[in-house]
């Protein structure tokens, strides 16, 4: 157990590596920052002040160099756009996201694995074909429509829901919804195809014959041994959620999560919001991985985890 949280932990710090150096050169490709803070009527005494002022007259190199050195210093700069510090601006952000974030995961989970079951083991019924139609219509429909409908139908027609903010739970209804809707279809279809492939085993049919209830044959053996493909598309769902996948949501619900400050600061150039916020995101996608991971092992206990694994 030990070899193995080494050895991811330290794939974990090569991934983060590899990603904010591949941001810091992107970041540096798309344009000067300085062109985007001043704009076009500044002069090139003031311009150049400007570019020294925030370092960006030295060598890529040494700008990396200190790029680097900030994280391990705790100093992760000043935005070039706000003037103020970048903890604090995604500290602000960072929770909004969060919110949407483990509601539209609770949802999904909630809803799609009983759904995915119940459609395998009433495959050849109306039940099925009916989870099955509503899992399809979920994955079709674009998020974005969903939510500019469900926008003018519960908030401006009816009036029954608020549309911005985050302030009660009301206003939480709407944006995890839409943002679960295409997650949960996806779920559902993966778990429905999972269990059609267990449920006809012969280990099923052995614990059938020994007299279990179907329900314990279905929870405790199908299931279990069907999670593994599961939790991979959990894990992917996860890590796209987190990874600025619910931008469209929080723009249509002016919703102010890391998915809009992200977009807004590549616009802006803002180099020390952007390093930081994909830093934030990148740590947090492979931290799911690192626990998806775990769960393999404990839904599967024919996977071992060894310094190989």
């Amino acid at each position: 157990m030990a070899s193995f949280i080494l050895n991811r932990l330290i794939r974990m710090v090569f991934t983060v590596w590899f990603i904010v150096t591949l941001v810091f050169i992107a970041t540096r490709l798309s344009g000067n920052a300085v062109d985007f803070i001043a704009g076009e009527g500044i002069g090139i005494v003031e311009r150049q002040q400007l570019i020294e002022y925030f370092g960006l007259n030295d060598s890529l190199w040494v700008q990396y160099w200190r790029y680097l050195a900030s994280f391990f210093e705790g100093n992760f700069g000043i935005s070039l756009i706000e003037r103020r510090p970048v903890v604090t601006i995604v500290a602000e952000r960072i929770i909004p996201s969060l919110q949407l974030f483990f509601g539209a995961v609770f949802l999904t989970l909630l809803l799609s694995i009983p759904a995915g079951i119940v459609a395998a083991i009433y495959r050849q019924s109306w039940i099925g074909s009916v989870v099955m139609s509503f899992a399809f219509i979920g994955y079709a429909v674009p998020n974005f429509i969903l939510a500019i409908t469900c926008v003018l139908v519960f908030s401006f027609w009816l009036g029954w829901l608020p549309s911005t903010g985050n302030g009660s739970w009301l206003h939480f209804i709407m944006p995890v919804s839409t943002l679960s809707v295409f997650y949960i279809a996806t779920l559902t279809r993966f778990t429905r195809n999972a269990m059609l492939d267990v449920l006809n085993q012969d280990y099923l049919r052995t614990a059938r014959a020994k007299g279990l209830k179907e329900r314990a044959v279905i929870i405790k053996h199908a299931l279990r041994n069907a999670l593994i493909p599961v939790l991979s598309v959990v894990g992917l769902q996860m890590a796209g959620l987190i990874a600025a996948g619910n931008v469209v949501i929080e723009t249509v619900f002016s919703w102010r999560g890391m998915g809009d400050l992200l977009v807004t600061s590549a616009l802006k150039r803002d180099y020390p919001v952007l390093q930081f916020g994909v830093l934030s995101v990148a740590i947090a996608v492979v931290l799911i991985n690192f626990l998806i991971d775990i769960a393999y092992s404990k839904a599967d206990p024919r996977i071992r985890l060894g310094s190989t694994a």
